[in-house]
């Protein structure tokens, strides 16, 4: 009776720790404490992604329960005890074939549908908009050349200037503010040294080379903010320009871009500077 009364509490508790995290919405996408999986996929490349690495997860798991029945059968069957006098067999045309043409079959089934997520990735032909991120030591600078060439940098927020619910070392003065459900073209460069642009939930990590430019993009399906990190060794604060994308609706986006034209358009022949760009007064004002 005792064992039913203490199963009866650990359910009750669970479902009020399940209730209480699915009343919460999901505002952000960051790390958190004991993680060992993906981030919530928020792109459609993300999706793919997870869904690949699940193909992969049950690939390996055949081929290590095959070996362990293997590795099994050769130590129950073939030892000193149990076998003697070894067989003197040095060849095996069958077997032979077998453990060339398997891997090869194996190794086939995950190069299809890996070349078609790397296609996939690759670029978009059907581009709304662009957003170029620009690295530099130890900040990163933003351009948006569909909208009046709109430009800001981000930089990380000191720890006794968090505000509550900033995360350390992820929180930015300004976010990166997207619509959702749109093609977004990225390009990523660097002007001193190698970086690397890189937010988990998008599914998105591209190298930012000084002198090149690199293409890749994303569609963001879920509206909240998104975290994520340099990603490339450039220099001893390396471990501090994050990455923070504000992903708002279509209808915000486009009161924030009027804002941010009537604030800070740039004068003939200069740059705009957007500075601390926060989209939840705009996106109400929207509504």
């Amino acid at each position: 009776m005792r064992l039913l009364v203490h199963i009866w509490r650990w359910r009750t508790l669970a479902a009020l720790v399940m209730a209480s995290a699915l009343a919460v919405p999901a505002q952000a996408s960051q790390p958190t404490p004991w993680q060992i999986g993906f981030q919530p996929a928020a792109s459609t490349a993300m999706e793919r992604i997870a869904d690949f690495h699940e193909l992969l997860l049950w690939v390996i798991t055949v081929i290590v329960i095959f070996v362990l029945i293997l590795l099994g059968i050769v130590i129950i069957r073939f030892n000193a005890r149990s076998n003697p006098t070894p067989s003197r067999t040095t060849h095996n045309t069958l077997l032979e074939i077998a453990w060339c043409v398997i891997p090869v079959v194996i190794l086939v089934i995950i190069a299809i549908p890996s070349f078609k997520l790397l296609y996939y990735m690759d670029r978009t032909d059907e581009a709304e908009m662009t957003l170029k991120a620009i690295g530099h030591q130890w900040y990163w600078s933003y351009e948006y050349p569909d909208h009046d060439d709109l430009t800001f940098d981000s930089l990380m927020i000191e720890d006794d200037e968090l505000q509550e619910g900033d995360p350390r070392l992820l929180a930015t003065d300004t976010r990166v503010v997207l619509p959702v459900d749109t093609n977004i073209r990225l390009l990523i460069t660097a002007d001193d040294v190698l970086h690397a642009w890189a937010i988990p939930a998008f599914g998105v990590k591209m190298d930012a080379v000084p002198g090149r430019l690199n293409e890749t993009w994303v569609r963001v399906n879920k509206e909240g903010v998104y975290y994520g990190q340099c990603s490339e060794l450039c220099g001893v604060n390396h471990g501090f320009m994050p990455i923070a994308v504000e992903v708002v609706s279509k209808e915000a986006f486009a009161a924030w871009v009027e804002q941010a034209k009537q604030e800070f358009a740039s004068e003939p022949g200069g740059t705009g500077t957007v500075s601390g760009a926060h989209v939840v007064a705009l996106e109400a004002g929207a509504e």
